[in-house]
């Protein structure tokens, strides 16, 4: 096995690229021994793999990327999803979402999620009522007592193999959910078109993910937290789109998504964007909703 997987686009299979965003040094030139110390937390340098955009689809993806092998390896090592926030900044932050769903007038059968983690948002979906079972795809273990308690009393499948969703009946799904999971998948058409083969006649396909076009991305260069070592691709709303109609959803809505932090967490992290220690600035605790370069996209069959 190579050090890296080398890839073509993603979504098209297309292999010529142009120029995107490059870290000094690029994740791609050191050993993955070398990368692993900046997995995960925060470092005063920032490591990524390159990113070019497809001239064919305009995706913006990385080339050079982690095996399989290496990203389980890497991945059971990872602390849990924005475990610095607090669970009231992430439940209002979750609610936002499946109140965009509900919206959406999704029909009523099966609930759907791929990384559910603890079951915020399968936990709003319950108390909607109009979801009869739930498939929950997570592959952390320890959760898995907690996501089924947090759909009671409606039943719930609970699975730790995120890529094979055959267990899941076809046309049985009027909702599924993927939250800050697309971007990290090596292979997101093939996910999407499961799930797409899972939803019935009119149901949602909810999936939150970054917004490589947005405005913040645009300002803060190679520093955008978003390029970093777990995303092999990241997206905008027409290439998430694309994607989608590529697969054969149809009316794809993409809208920016609001999402709550701590002032005090805003202010750190700003200082960190930047480049300057803030952490023992005084700053409120208390959490405002911001639009800060993350997108939902909700789309049918």
């Amino acid at each position: 096995m190579s050090d890296f997987l080398q890839r073509s686009c993603p979504n098209c299979g297309h292999k010529k690229v142009s120029g995107g965003v490059v870290s000094k040094p690029a994740a791609e030139t050191l050993s993955p021994e070398e990368l692993r110390p900046f997995w995960s937390g925060f470092h005063d340098s920032k490591l990524f793999f390159s990113y070019c955009r497809c001239t064919a689809c305009r995706l913006l993806y990385a080339p050079h990327f982690f095996h399989d092998e290496q990203l389980a390896d890497l991945y059971s090592e990872l602390a849990p999803n924005m475990e610095m926030v607090p669970s009231a900044s992430l439940e209002a932050t979750q609610r936002g979402y499946f109140e965009a769903a509900r919206k959406a007038d999704v029909p009523g059968g099966g609930y759907l999620e791929i990384g559910p983690d603890v079951g915020y948002v399968a936990a709003q979906a319950a108390q909607d009522g109009r979801f009869d079972e739930f498939w929950l795809f997570e592959p952390n273990r320890v959760v898995h007592k907690s996501l089924a308690q947090a759909v009671m009393p409606f039943p719930a499948r609970v699975f730790a193999d995120m890529t094979d969703l055959s267990p899941v009946p076809d046309g049985s799904i009027g909702l599924a959910a993927m939250i800050h999971v697309l971007d990290h998948l090596l292979d997101p058409t093939a996910m999407l078109e499961q799930i797409h083969a899972k939803l019935r006649p009119g149901g949602v396909l909810m999936i939150v993910t970054h917004n490589e076009a947005s405005l913040l991305s645009k300002v803060l260069g190679p520093k955008w937290p978003p390029y970093c070592l777990q995303h092999p691709q990241l997206f905008s709303p027409a290439s998430i789109t694309a994607m989608l109609e590529g697969v054969g959803y149809s009316s794809a809505r993409v809208a920016r998504s609001t999402n709550y932090f701590p002032i005090d967490f805003l202010v750190k992290e700003a200082g960190r964007a930047i480049g300057v220690k803030l952490d023992r600035l005084p700053a409120p605790r208390a959490s405002v909703g911001l639009k800060l370069g993350n997108m939902i996209t909700l789309a049918r069959v």
